[in-house]
């Protein structure tokens, strides 16, 4: 069968190594497949099919330091994942049986219990015996944190299937903000790196979730998933009929031909590897200095780093030579292109010099304060209506007394004129049109303060080019959102003293665990300033994925949501939030709104802040396209968010209401949801085009800096930097 595309060079530095325990783990898995039902009479595979696709090459290659017992356990756990991929689309998918589907899952997470002591079912077919084996034989050696970390990521993998089926279904293709965030949360990858983790060495539990290692985490699993969709698009798409493959997605979303789409998908995978890349070099090293890790720990996170690394190395080499994917001719290289032969994939000198090219190194050559004019707007797809809160001019009035005794009119960087310019109370009439005027305080408030930080970073800290001290100021701020009572610290600044002041307005009736939730959306925002500053201080551009993941918490998007769910109570499960659609709904909310924002601040931030945050910037520098042409694409992906929005709220939120038998009043709940986050976005629209933060005239006459004359102190009592330092 001829191939579809020309498969692309890639970015591979680190060389592929063979475990030389391979042969063993071959003989080893094919008895264990065998007793395990999975080969002859499974009508899934026959023992041919085992040996083809070579899981033992896999992992032989994908873990190449670990001893023979570890590499047997590791390739049996790999033998079960494909089976149950296969055994899914043979049994549910081609069948259309999304009932049967939903039952064979449903099931699955009781064969891993936290607690081993806990009884699991009789195993009804090949897939349930494969992981109750596998699952007593390898978490008493790790961790309590891991095996909750890996049954998560096993039942996510799983979870993979369900969305596969709907979309299969509905005939429909993922947009690529959804595929990417979908394939990454529900896929195979993450579930590879608690493997990895098993293989090399477990990571601190303290630091498990922080963000450098979620960083590696996704940027690995993007490019896991990105490569395995290049190589398995014939299989999957050709021959299978499969819909998730991001070939697939941007051939169809863009219009273009196949092989322009594979080559796009290349350059995404090369970009979250330079990511990954990045992070382990620079982030990574910075964290444990900052939590004081141990020797041993820093050796941990070293060996898994490096785990990781070589996973991406070996699964390239193992895609070159398994029966399972379209590799023709892949082997071949030219005598210029460097060595040849099993393990030298890596050392494609071709593939590393296009990938060193001066379009790689465009995210740290931005030259800023670039000069673009008013900011351009398109024809926005709003299909919900606005209303707003009858007592906004009484929220107007009260908003000013406010913010003087916070002190955030008197810290130089707002005043009155432009707590007036920027109107917080008219978004707050729209996000909440029938709230009582102290719940529309309470909004108009917080929107204030999260504003008032968003400015006060980068103009404070980032003038200063004071990193340490926007996390002292981070750090600080978790201290005034106690959770069990504790004394809040004297507030040093109004950003101090207005959050003291709203988290006791805020969580004054609030059980623990809401308030725990809450401080935890505060924190994620406020951590994702300083994220900001750093890649400001590096001038560095962030890719399109690593942005959108990010500028969801420098929206406030955790935040928004928690806020909105405050008054929803027990009768909707946290599961259900949990769930792919809700994180769905929400998540196509949240873009669209935070997209709104980029395409109305462009020139505020390009022209007149010297930012690198914006969509529509990292559009440019990743495709290598104009303004009006990286408008375009980013309008585009807004209208999809949207329409995403309302398929989600009409198709696929009835469908869990069934999942989980929903009661008639969880359901009403839920659609009451629903209409908060359509008056969110109808409210935002609104804000944006009335309020005066955005438009030309109105920044030619404050140019959004400092208040004229007054530079603010420095925070904390510490000392100024000279000019010159200032100016670096």
């Amino acid at each position: 069968m001829t191939q579809p595309f020309e498969l692309p060079h890639f970015y591979l530095p680190y060389p592929a190594r063979l475990n030389p325990h391979v042969d063993e783990a071959r003989a080893h898995t094919t008895g264990w497949a065998r007793e395990m039902g999975m080969l002859e009479g499974s009508g899934i595979w026959e023992r041919s099919d085992l040996d083809a696709h070579d899981y033992g090459l896999l992992c032989a290659y994908t873990h190449p330091e670990c001893d023979g017992p570890a590499l047997s356990l590791v390739t049996d756990w790999y033998v079960w994942v494909f089976f149950f991929d296969d055994h899914f689309l043979e049994t549910f998918k081609r069948t259309r049986d999304r009932s049967g589907g939903k039952a064979h899952l449903d099931r699955l997470p009781l064969f891993m219990p936290l607690d081993l002591s806990t009884p699991v079912p009789e195993p009804r077919n090949p897939v349930e015996a494969g992981l109750a084996d596998l699952w007593a034989r390898t978490v008493p050696s790790m961790s309590a944190g891991w095996r909750r970390r890996f049954a998560e990521s096993t039942e996510h993998l799983l979870n993979e299937s369900m969305w596969e089926l709907s979309n299969i279904g509905e005939g429909r293709i993922a947009n690529p903000v959804e595929y990417i965030e979908m394939r990454r949360k529900v896929g195979g990858a993450p579930w590879s790196a608690g493997l990895v983790e098993y293989a090399t060495a477990e990571v601190p539990e303290r630091i498990a979730r922080s963000r450098p290692l979620r960083v590696l985490k996704e940027t690995f699993s993007d490019g896991v998933h990105l490569r395995n969709d290049l190589f398995s698009y014939q299989r999957e798409v050709e021959e299978e009929g499969e819909l998730s493959n991001g070939v697939l997605v941007l051939e169809t979303f863009f219009g273009c031909t196949t092989q322009q789409a594979a080559d796009t998908v290349n350059d995404i995978l090369s970009s979250r590897l330079r990511q990954f890349d990045h992070t382990a070099l620079t982030e990574v090293p910075a964290l444990a200095l900052e939590q004081g890790l141990t020797p041993d720990e820093v050796r941990a996170v070293a060996a898994y780093t490096r785990g990781l690394q070589d996973w991406q190395s070996g699964g390239h080499e193992w895609h070159l030579r398994s029966s399972r994917y379209m590799n023709e001719g892949a082997l071949k290289t030219s005598p210029l292109d460097g060595p040849t032969g099993p393990g030298t994939s890596a050392a494609d000198v071709a593939g590393l010099l296009a990938a060193a090219g001066t379009d790689r190194l465009r995210a740290h050559t931005y030259v800023p304060y670039q000069k673009v004019g008013p900011s351009l707007l398109p024809d926005f797809h709003m299909p919900f209506r606005v209303r707003l809160n009858a007592d906004l001019d009484g929220a107007r009035r009260r908003i000013t007394p406010w913010a003087h005794s916070m002190g955030i009119l008197s810290e130089g960087v707002w005043d009155e004129d432009k707590l007036a310019a920027y109107d917080l109370p008219l978004c707050s009439a729209g996000l909440d049109p029938d709230g009582t005027p102290q719940a529309l305080d309470l909004s108009a408030h917080w929107l204030a303060w999260g504003t008032y930080g968003d400015d006060y970073y980068p103009l404070v800290f980032g003038h200063r080019r004071d990193l340490a001290a926007a996390k002292v100021c981070t750090a600080r701020l978790s201290a005034c959102m106690p959770v069990g009572g504790e004394e809040i610290p004297p507030p040093a600044n109004a950003m101090e003293r207005g959050l003291a002041d709203l988290w006791r307005r805020t969580t004054a009736t609030m059980p623990a665990d809401a308030r725990r939730t809450l401080r935890a959306a505060v924190e994620v925002m406020t951590e994702s300033w300083v994220w900001e500053l750093s890649n400001q201080l590096q001038n560095r551009i962030p890719d399109p994925v690593d942005y959108l993941e990010m500028r969801r918490a420098t929206f406030g998007s955790e935040l928004t949501m928690s806020m909105c769910r405050l008054g929803h109570g027990p009768q909707v499960p946290p599961e259900v939030y949990r769930s792919g659609p809700v994180r769905s709904l929400e998540n196509a909310a949240t873009d669209y709104g935070m997209l709104v924002n980029d395409v109305f601040s462009y020139q505020k931030e390009i022209e007149y802040e010297g930012e690198v945050h914006n969509l529509i910037l990292v559009v440019q520098n990743f495709f290598g396209c104009d303004y009006p042409a990286a408008l375009g694409v980013v309008h585009d992906l807004m209208t999809q968010r949207m329409r995403q929005f309302e398929h989600v709220a009409a198709h696929e939120l009835p469908i869990l209401y069934e999942d989980f038998q929903l009661s008639q009043e969880a359901r009403a709940t839920m659609e009451g949801y629903v209409v908060q986050l359509q008056n969110w976005l109808a409210g935002i629209l609104k804000w944006h085009y009335d309020c005066r933060r955005y438009g030309a005239a109105d920044l030619a006459r404050r140019a959004h800096g400092f208040v004229p004359g007054r530079l603010p102190e420095p925070p904390f009592g510490a000392t100024r930097r000279t000019s010159a330092t200032a100016a670096r």
